[in-house]
Order: C-alpha cells, then sequence, then structure tokens
C-alpha cells in the first residue's frame, strides 16, 4: 500500500499472542474435471433474498454488521472439529479469545467501529447478489465441503486440468455480505486458516484464481477485465481526516486511532468478481498470502491486492509511473514486497489489510 497508508506494526503483539501455530504452508461456469457445470439459478452458499413487503427492497444500517464483541465477531466463522490428538497441541477456544475482538490493533477485527464509515447495508447487498450462484453442489464437494469455496485449475488449449487448491469466494471471514476483518498478521491468519481447514493462499494461487478463465480463455489484466476501472470494485474511497487530523498509520496504535477502516460488506460489488467467481480481489482490503523464496526455499508473507483508497495511488497496469508520485498498478499478476517476513514470525498488522483462505484439494 502507499507508504503512507503503512503501519509499522503493534508492540504490544508477539508470538506469545497466538495461542495456535502458523498454517504450513466462482464463477458458475468454473467446471472442469470432477466439477459440474452448476444450474443457472441456486446453489449452496447463495445468500438469501432480501426484500421487504411486496418484495420491495430493504435499506438496512450499514453500521449494523460492524461488530466489535468478541463473540459476534467468532459467530461469522466456523472451526474444523480436532481430533484428540490435535488438541494435545492446540486449544481453539484459547485462541480465539486471545486473538479476536474490538477496541484496538492488538486483537483481529473490522476495524475502529467509532471511525469506520459504511454506505452500504446487508440487506442492499444481499439484494445485489439475488440470483448470484457463489458455489455449486460439485463445488463444495470438490473443496472438502467448505461453504463459499470454489475449486481453481490451469487450462491448457483449451482443456482443463484437474484442480490443485480451492480458494474462498470472500475475504475472511468468506461469508457474503458481511464485512471483511483486519488487525490479523500473517501468522495469526495462517492459523485461523489452520483452524477451519485450510491455509493461507500463495501468491501465485490467488494470481490464478483472479486472472484466470475456467474455459480456457486468455488471462485477463484484472479480475474483472483489461481496463482499469475504479468503479468496478470498492476502490475508490478516499482516506478521510478525523477531527480535522488525518491517518497517522506510523504505527499501529496512532492508525487505530485515526484511520477510518471504510469497507463495504463483501460481495457489495457484484461485478468485482473474476471468471472463476472470486470476489473482491482488487479492492476493499489488501490481502495476506505467501510466498516461497527460490533462494533459500523459506516460506515468507506477501501482501497483494488493493484497499478501498486505491484511488489515491492507481496507476493503469501499461502506464508509466509518475515522478514525485507514489503509485502502483493493481492488476492480478502484481508482485509487490510489502512488508515480507518470515512466516514463523510475521506480525505486521493493519487497519486496511485483510485474508482469505485456500485448501488443497487432494
Amino acid at each position: 500500500m502507499a507508504a503512507a497508508a503503512c503501519s509499522r506494526g503493534e508492540p504490544d503483539r508477539g508470538p506469545g499472542d497466538a495461542a495456535a501455530p502458523a498454517a504450513s504452508p466462482a464463477a458458475p461456469s468454473a467446471s472442469g474435471p470432477g466439477d459440474a457445470a452448476p444450474p443457472a439459478t441456486g446453489s449452496a452458499g447463495a445468500p438469501p433474498a432480501a426484500g421487504g413487503p411486496a418484495g420491495a427492497p430493504l435499506a438496512g444500517d450499514p453500521m449494523a454488521i460492524h461488530h466489535e464483541a468478541r463473540e459476534d465477531l467468532v459467530r461469522l466463522f466456523s472451526l474444523k472439529e480436532l481430533t484428540p490428538r490435535e488438541r494435545k497441541f492446540r486449544n481453539p477456544e484459547l485462541f480465539l479469545e486471545k486473538n479476536f475482538g474490538g477496541g484496538g490493533p492488538s486483537r483481529i477485527n473490522q476495524g475502529n467501529r467509532a471511525l469506520a464509515r459504511h454506505t452500504r447495508s446487508k440487506e442492499q447487498c444481499l439484494e445485489g447478489l439475488r440470483g448470484v450462484v457463489l458455489q455449486t453442489e460439485e463445488q463444495r464437494a470438490r473443496c472438502g465441503g467448505h461453504e463459499n469455496m470454489v475449486p481453481v485449475f490451469k487450462t491448457a488449449r483449451g482443456k482443463a486440468r484437474p484442480a490443485e487448491f480451492c480458494i474462498d469466494v470472500f475475504e475472511f471471514p468468506n461469508k457474503p455480505c458481511e464485512l471483511p476483518m483486519v488487525w490479523a498478521s500473517p501468522t495469526q491468519a495462517a492459523a485461523v486458516c489452520s483452524l477451519q481447514g485450510k491455509r493461507l493462499c500463495t501468491e501465485d494461487e490467488w494470481s490464478l484464481a483472479c486472472r484466470g478463465d475456467p474455459e480456457g480463455g486468455a488471462p485477463r489484466t484484472y479480475a474483472y477485465g483489461d481496463e482499469l476501472d475504479l468503479a468496478v470494485c470498492h476502490t475508490q474511497t478516499r482516506h478521510r481526516d478525523i477531527d480535522g487530523k488525518p491517518c497517522d498509520a506510523d504505527t499501529a496504535r496512532s492508525a487505530y486511532e485515526t484511520c477510518a477502516t471504510d469497507t463495504e460488506p463483501a460481495g457489495a460489488y457484484p461485478a468485482c468478481r473474476s471468471r472463476f467467481g472470486v470476489f473482491d480481489q482488487h479492492g476493499n482490503v489488501a490481502e495476506i498470502m505467501t510466498r516461497r523464496d527460490r533462494d533459500d526455499g523459506k516460506l515468507y508473507s506477501q501482501l497483494k491486492g488493493s484497499a478501498w483508497f486505491y484511488v489515491e495511488v492507481a496507476r493503469a497496469h501499461d502506464a508509466p509511473r509518475p515522478k514525485g508520485q507514489e503509485t502502483y498498478p493493481d492488476h492480478c499478476s502484481f508482485s509487490p514486497r510489502w512488508h515480507v517476513e518470515p512466516m514463523e514470525n510475521a506480525w505486521h498488522v493493519n487497519y486496511h489489510l485483510g485474508f482469505r483462505c485456500c485448501k488443497t484439494v487432494h
């Protein structure tokens, strides 16, 4: 992200704050070997229709889904059932208690509610997704029964290869029309994915899910097409001054107290979707993933994607870099080196940084 928008970490956070270890390293037409084509309407994971009397859309309160209580945050996702052996090494209840909650940057949450401004309600978001197939039954089975995941695969000469991984359709908590969570470090995010029976996505997986075509077409520059369009995704909202003061992202504490997390519900921009069916890979929040270093073979954290304020630093993928201004291209294959840290000790957090999970297909 822009240098002015990157905090330098949370001094109160360290390895002792994570009770669980770090994890190891859709489109409706996303069909391939073993992945049947979806029906025209309805699917596992499809959002319920939203409407008032006589089908009139409900306005709703955009702030109603911004939660601060730990129990409300953890209610948005589910953990896998651990075996007795796994429980000898992990205590998921303790992990949730120590790592989720509002009120500060030391726990995973949806941002500072007192500063945030959301403009789209859950009801409005669900109305926009009415009839959209998020996941077919075949895709859900292929992804091990996980809700809101789709298989992603490469194609060769127009033919699909077997899927090697599945990816969350939405940013964590991977629920349609819920706000994404921020203030998660790579180490914590990896643990959260692991406790769901998943893992963090790799940079290459994330990029394929963004640019690829399950029908074998040419790769796209952006998830939605080949030309930069700041209106398609949630990328056009600028930073706001709070009490007359600009966002101060020098430290995690100053960022939490002065920088508004102005996200929108996941899927609130229905056209911001890749051909595999993955939403919000541009805008809303930037995302944590992993990268295997070719020189030392170690696993590192890797940040990609843009946040809602991308308009401030936007540059088309084929445009020259302007002098005296920090910009970057947010295309699917852009590979920045932001806050690269060894995954066993990766603690960078931010008010605009979230994540999504992947799962290996066996």
